[in-house]
């Protein structure tokens, strides 16, 4: 009898154990009402389908309950990457990798856009049509998102289950997107102007309102100074040239000096192999003693391949 009443004991614990654990999960349909707007305020801030955010946190938190989800308020499973606020420790492809931590699930919601808006590899997604979320699901896993062969497959479905294409709001004021911003774009001589009054049949650009031109083969720091009527060390003050130093044909030369920070949707920018400070300033037309200061790096230092830069 007494065995009898332990065995009742402990099977009504487990009983209680087991219906307590499901009570407090979260069901999918829980967890999409509860981020939705956060979803929506983050296509509007940074252009990605709310429909593919709200899939891509359904699956990678498994609707929040994941141990990620719960205590590091990592809904999107993204690892450290050289990254500096908190870390949680959690078995994936290996064991105890390191993922990021946040202080609000807001935070993870939106380093997730800017993981996404802020990075080279993910550029062409946002030349979609921003309702068009079976383009972004096949085109996260193109660009590497996952490496889960169904990954596409597996986002429509929850979209589509849940109808989660309906928060995709053709009434958003969406940014353009990161092509848009960095196109060419031709410069508008200002009336009066005598700097450019010899070479008015050349191509002239502007980047962070910074006038520039292409170099061409042959071109060098001097025959561009003299053809703008600027000293050749001026021209590579311009440019953060090194004195005596080799124009490559194909670079951007600045005609004034480059600006403090970048243009207003030009926030941040995240470091791919073979960056350097040098060339993300000429490439956003900021000073590269100003891209040293606002992320710390010293001179003669190089970021690290994935290091979020700050251009503002």
């Amino acid at each position: 009898m007494k065995y009898l009443t332990s065995w009742i004991l402990a099977l009504s614990t487990l009983l209680f154990c087991n219906y307590y654990a499901n009570a407090q999960r979260v069901t999918r349909a829980q967890y999409i009402e509860t981020y939705k707007e956060l979803a929506i305020k983050n296509m509007a801030n940074y252009g990605i389908p709310a429909s593919i955010t709200l899939a891509q946190a359904c699956l990678e938190s498994g609707d929040g309950n994941s141990r990620l989800a719960k205590e590091g308020n990592n809904h999107f499973g993204i690892k450290c990457h050289n990254w500096d606020g908190g870390k949680i420790y959690h078995d994936d492809d290996e064991k105890n990798e390191c993922f990021r931590r946040y202080k609000s699930s807001e935070d993870s919601f939106r380093d997730h856009s800017e993981f996404l808006r802020f990075r080279d590899r993910y550029k062409f997604l946002f030349d979609l049509d921003p309702r068009d979320y079976k383009g972004w699901a096949h085109g996260l896993k193109r660009a590497g998102y996952a490496t889960n062969p169904s990954y596409p497959q597996l986002l429509i479905k929850i979209i589509e289950e849940y109808q989660l294409y309906k928060y995709d709001s053709p009434g958003l004021v969406l940014p353009p997107p990161p092509s848009k911003l960095e196109e060419e774009r031709e410069y508008i001589i200002p009336a009066g102007t005598s700097l450019y009054q010899i070479s008015l049949s050349r191509k002239i650009f502007e980047k962070n309102e910074i006038p520039y031109i292409v170099s061409a083969k042959g071109e060098s720091w001097e025959s561009i100074a003299d053809e703008f009527n600027l000293f050749t060390r001026e021209l590579q003050r311009f440019n953060d040239a090194e004195r005596g130093s080799i124009l490559e044909p194909g670079s951007i030369v600045y005609l004034k000096a480059k600006r403090r920070k970048a243009e207003p949707m030009l926030t941040n920018h995240v470091v791919e192999a073979g960056e350097t400070v040098l060339s993300l300033s000429q490439r956003y037309g900021v000073k590269a003693s100003s891209l040293r200061k606002m992320n710390k790096i010293k001179a003669g230092e190089e970021p690290v391949t994935g290091t979020i830069l700050k251009l503002r």
